[in-house]
């Protein structure tokens, strides 16, 4: 998953300099390689218990992080509980059964939708109007989607009816996360909601992962700990923590552009590892959706 939570507009921030597209390569990079990595992971373990696993080595470390920091009032608990169900309980967890259904370049290509629901969800519940030029984005970017599910296949892994269909699922469900979390964390601190929304999410994933880890053979490898090493550390903890930063030296729409980089990366390495090829029709689809989430994506020039 992308992990991309909203931040308080700053009214200062530095030009894009050498160290801050440094910054912004290596989070596309990190962020990008996501899919690939849980690809590998799904190896040798099931869905819900790698994403337990990635989840048990990233809590205790954001839970350390916030030591210090104001609490979480117990009247925004049920909310954040609720917020952290929907991100986690549902967009990881889809995103996890998604990615057994698609190769790993159709899984990435699919994750990168998620900008273009965090408009209509934003449009929706906090009111901001939709362009016809976001409309036109949105409209090429799901037109995307259809040919990248119809054209993904690779050597070593077949994309079937549901793994896209659980991908836009997760697409949705994290894309409300981040549209809900601009309110939640307007009132408590992003780092705050972000910390117990994830905390919530793991302990509601527990007994489900324990479910299935008691009830279906895996092997702990290596390669599938490497995976939720990563998934947990550099995906979900260091990830979250380089974009905030990015996000209070650099203007959030360049910011945003990490978002076309992701998937480059993930196609990449998706090529390397599985041996995944893209065909004539799955570059159309990349483009479509590529492009469909510039104009969906792209704030309008002050005038």
């Amino acid at each position: 998953m992308t992990d991309t939570p909203q931040a308080p507009a700053l009214s200062a921030r530095q030009p894009v300099d050498t160290r801050n597209l440094s910054a912004m390569l290596l989070l596309a990079l990190m962020w990008g390689l996501s899919i690939p990595v849980t690809k590998l992971g799904l190896v040798t373990m099931p869905p819900l218990t790698l994403t337990a696993f990635r989840f048990a080595v990233a809590v205790p470390i954001l839970l350390a992080l916030a030591v210090g920091k104001a609490g979480l009032p117990w009247k925004a608990v049920p909310a954040v509980a609720m917020l952290g169900i929907i991100g986690i309980g549902v967009g990881q967890v889809a995103q996890t059964y998604g990615v057994t259904g698609t190769s790993a370049s159709v899984g990435t290509i699919l994750s990168a939708t998620i900008p273009l629901f965090i408009v209509l969800f934003a449009a929706i519940r906090l009111r901001q109007s939709v362009s016809p030029r976001q409309l036109a984005g949105v409209g090429a970017a799901f037109a995307g989607i259809i040919v990248v599910a119809n054209a993904g296949g690779s050597a070593g892994s077949t994309t079937t009816f549901y793994g896209p269909a659980f991908m836009l699922l997760s697409a949705l469900a994290v894309a409300f996360y981040y549209v809900w979390s601009v309110e939640l964390t307007a009132r408590y601190g992003t780092v705050v909601v972000v910390v117990w929304s994830t905390t919530f999410g793991f302990l509601a994933l527990l007994p489900f992962a324990g479910f299935e880890a008691y009830n279906t053979p895996f092997e702990i490898t290596a390669t599938a700990l490497g995976a939720a090493i990563y998934l947990g550390v550099v995906v979900t903890v260091a990830g979250l923590f380089l974009w905030l930063d990015i996000l209070k030296r650099v203007p959030a729409p360049v910011a945003a552009s990490v978002q076309y980089l992701q998937p480059v990366f993930g196609i990449i390495a998706s090529s390397l590892i599985f041996g995944d090829s893209m065909g004539t029709l799955f570059a159309v689809g990349v483009v479509l959706i590529l492009g469909g989430l510039a104009l969906a994506i792209r704030q309008p020039r002050p005038v």
